[in-house]
């Protein structure tokens, strides 16, 4: 008889609190008013689903909908029983609190349960442009702070209360190095791309080794990992579908996941996750290609988001 993970298993991090194992990752695929506003509508569904995590990022322009959304449901569905993460944007790392700030307003609410460094790299504040640009294409960055200042102000929120947890994504072994050097404070997550092209067993194993807890976003990769004949045949095995084999074995690893749906039946399937044998598990790792699917439309002249392969302490290099 086939096991089923549970779907409201947490995970303890390493500062006390428990964080939900699954999510809803809530990037709307646009920042046009339209689809950012319509975010509201399936956030709700996904919570009255059984989701009880929701992701977001200032980033993502969908906190305000995130907030509606939860307020929504009140009392039904309570504050307090919403694990609620978001992400200080790129551009924000010169100016940590206003965008705190700002978050809290948006989501009408006087905490969030985990506040993330978005990406490592700080690109220049533009109060009109969120992604400022050389005339070649490539990103502005800025050098007037980094991310061991900005993880001190992180550290300031925590103390604050406003924020249960800190933590970081899109980080790798080499930049959570440089940010152990002056932290007081271990990040309780580290927030990353993986799926079965993009294993990280590495970068994975190392967090771990930390009491960092990893979550993935784009967990199920792009169409072509989800059609791959081994997960398929995999899929077929447990008479389930790609995406719910392919969430079941980050699970197996460890790895919390925050899985993005618009789509009611989607959020409900994503919740009903089988427990893989160990060589499933191991076939599904198997199928790694080290293969960044995530932002590859965004590389230019060698970087991503304004910064190369090499500052990030990604193995391989960007595409030209």
């Amino acid at each position: 008889m086939l096991e089923f993970w549970d779907v409201h298993a947490t995970v303890k991090l390493n500062d006390g609190s428990d964080m939900p194992v699954i999510g809803l990752g809530v990037w709307a695929g646009s920042t046009e008013k339209s689809d950012v506003d319509a975010a509201e509508g399936w956030v709700k569904s996904a919570l009255e689903a059984g989701y009880r995590h929701i992701d977001t990022s200032s980033f993502y322009e969908t906190e305000p909908a995130v907030g509606r959304a939860i307020k929504s449901l009140e009392p039904i569905i309570s504050r307090d029983k919403v694990y609620l993460t978001t992400k200080l944007g790129w551009n924000g790392q010169e100016h940590v609190e206003e965008f705190f700030a700002q978050s809290l307003e948006n989501f009408q609410t006087n905490y969030v349960n985990q506040y993330l460094i978005h990406w490592p790299q700080a690109v220049e504040y533009d109060p009109k442009d969120k992604m400022p640009k050389h005339p070649d294409g490539t990103f502005r960055t800025s050098d007037a702070t980094n991310f061991n200042i900005t993880w001190s102000r992180l550290e300031k929120l925590r103390e604050s209360g406003r924020t249960k947890s800190i933590g970081v994504s899109n980080f790798s072994e080499k930049t959570l190095e440089q940010l152990f050097k002056t932290a007081k404070v271990i990040p309780a997550v580290n927030q990353v791309e993986i799926h079965p092209y993009l294993v990280q067993e590495d970068l994975v194993r190392y967090c771990q080794s930390k009491g960092i807890v990893v979550v993935a976003y784009t967990p199920t990769g792009k169409e072509a990992v989800r059609n791959d004949p081994v997960i398929l045949s995999i899929a077929r095995k447990y008479n389930a579908t790609a995406t719910q084999v392919i969430l079941a074995w980050h699970l197996a690893r460890g790895i919390a996941i925050i899985p993005k749906s618009a789509n009611l039946d989607r959020q409900k399937e994503n919740l009903v996750l089988p427990k893989l044998a160990d060589e499933d598990v191991r076939a599904i790792s198997a199928l790694d290609r080290n293969d960044r699917l995530s932002n590859r439309e965004y590389e230019t002249k060698g970087t991503l988001w304004g910064w190369t392969y090499e500052q990030y302490g990604w193995p391989g290099e960007a595409r030209q």
